[in-house]
């Protein structure tokens, strides 16, 4: 079997979750924390250098790291990666999107309201700065779902899971979902979806 060594509140982890179940793929979960240093031992940096959840184990002995790479190996060759080549392509782009503009925004700003040792780093400006940019995410996300079911092509897929995790939190980092109607209701589509879980799971 599969060995997640994952967080349980962060959304990276959440996401290869998320996609496992709705694969019907069985993982064995170890719970860890980057947050005391576990994650620095040398035992976990064996299996993955940079020392970051998630970490997926193999049955053959290897690892593989990266929330979206780990999804990727997961989904291949799975309704989940569209086989046309170009919503596979928008599949990617959105996958890029949310860890270059997304997840730096959204998934941070929640950080500095949820984890207490982070919140001597929650100055003004940089709480001004993360809203700003996480606004900026979420607007270019309900320009596509104003119009359309899925973020890559005409079906679910590992985008819906990817912007999902961060997403449907948004509001404990205190964002406006208000604002955004056409990715309210994308949140209920998925939430609605059969096999969906949710983080606490």
């Amino acid at each position: 079997m599969l060995t997640l060594f994952d967080m349980p509140d962060s959304g990276n982890s959440y996401k290869v979750r998320l996609a496992a179940t709705h694969l019907g793929v069985p993982l064995m979960r170890v719970s860890m924390s980057s947050r005391d240093g576990s994650t620095r031992a040398p035992d976990f940096l064996a299996r993955n250098p940079i020392g970051k959840l998630p970490t997926l184990g193999l049955e053959d002995g290897r690892h593989l790291a990266e929330s979206n790479a780990i999804m990727l190996f997961l989904a291949e060759n799975t309704k989940l990666v569209p086989a046309d080549a170009y919503a596979r392509a928008k599949m990617y782009e959105w996958l890029f999107f949310e860890q270059y503009s997304h997840e730096p925004a959204i998934a941070v700003r929640r950080a500095l309201f949820i984890y207490e040792e982070r919140r001597a780093l929650a100055t003004p400006e940089r709480l001004a700065q993360l809203l700003d940019a996480g606004n900026r995410a979420l607007t270019v996300m309900e320009t596509r779902l104003s119009a359309n079911n899925w973020l890559a092509g005409e079906a679910f897929s590992l985008a819906d899971i990817a912007l999902y995790a961060y997403t449907h939190t948004a509001e404990e980092g205190g964002y406006d979902l208000g604002l955004y109607p056409g990715i309210r209701a994308w949140l209920d589509r998925v939430a609605g979806l059969p096999g969906h879980i949710r983080l606490a799971d």
